[in-house]
């Protein structure tokens, strides 16, 4: 897993999973107030703002991401 800071354009989405570095927490981006550079993220139940330059994109390899896929159901697949 490589943690990689935001770009200027801000090249994040909400529901984006972001690492927030104050309190080592992973989060989810909930919008982005792109002239302000503000990032409202939910943390566990908590909905909270905070500035851009505070997030990290997480970025997983390919090997990673595999290895974290979940499978789904095949009961009705035949």
């Amino acid at each position: 897993m490589e943690l990689q800071k935001i770009k200027e354009e801000i090249d994040v989405s909400p529901g984006e999973y972001l690492f927030h570095q104050p309190t080592k927490n992973i989060v989810i981006c909930g919008s982005i107030k792109r002239k302000d550079r503000i990032i409202r993220y939910l943390a566990g139940t908590r909905l909270a703002e905070d500035a851009v330059d505070n997030f990290r994109k997480i970025k997983l390899s390919h090997a990673e991401a595999q290895e974290r896929r979940i499978s789904r159901c095949k009961g009705c697949g035949g």
